[in-house]
């Protein structure tokens, strides 16, 4: 699919097919696809959890103000933003640093100096780690919508939710927050998508 068809058909569907299930390799090629995202230092500071299961989804779903398209996509995808992404010793930082040691991009002695920038950047307080998190997984989870919509799926990304239910009911560890839960799967069948609405132009985009 060309880009721009792409751009143009990705939508925020509310109706989903409940007959049709998302087949595992296809939504593994989505989501390492949606991981080409950019990310500060190429830090990916950013996980998902994956509902399937339909008792979780009902669970899910009463924490989401009883969005029906919770239960009735097949996948719903939880978003975690890692607040601690950029510290020393997280899984991501270590390989990152790892790989830049591989690749020639960085030399041993330069450790100190990538860990004083990342912590100067997003570990100088709360509100920085938060927006690091944050800003890097919202790159993500559009790059993910767009692989969806490339592969042939229909997306919803959600911030309707009980952020700490969420947390407390999945037992997702206090380094994370959620950004956003997005449902994945296929149109339901005889469901028209309205055309996308108003977008701003060019002229009302650029402040003079």
């Amino acid at each position: 699919m060309d880009f721009n068809d792409t751009l143009t058909k990705r939508r925020a569907v509310n109706y989903f097919d409940t007959e049709r299930d998302v087949d595992e390799a296809l939504l593994k090629t989505v989501i390492e696809n949606g991981a080409k995202a950019p990310s500060s230092y190429n830090l990916q500071p950013w996980k998902l959890k994956i509902l399937r299961d339909n008792k979780q989804k009902a669970v899910l779903q009463k924490l989401a103000f009883d969005q029906p398209k919770v239960t009735e996509a097949p996948v719903i995808l939880i978003v975690l933003a890692d607040r601690d992404g950029w510290k020393e010793g997280s899984s991501s930082l270590e390989s990152v640093f790892k790989d830049n040691l591989e690749s020639g991009k960085m030399q041993p002695e330069q450790r100190d100096w990538f860990l004083g920038a990342t912590t100067g950047l997003y570990g100088r307080d709360s509100e920085a780690s938060q927006a690091f998190a944050n800003k890097n997984a919202g790159l993500f989870a559009m790059s993910l919508m767009y692989s969806a919509s490339a592969q042939g799926l229909e997306t919803h990304p959600m911030d309707g939710f009980d952020h700490d239910g969420v947390k407390k009911e999945f037992n997702i560890p206090d380094n994370y927050w959620i950004p956003m839960l997005i449902a994945v799967g296929y149109l339901k069948p005889g469901v028209n998508v309205h055309p996308k609405g108003w977008r701003q132009t060019y002229s009302e985009m650029i402040l003079k």
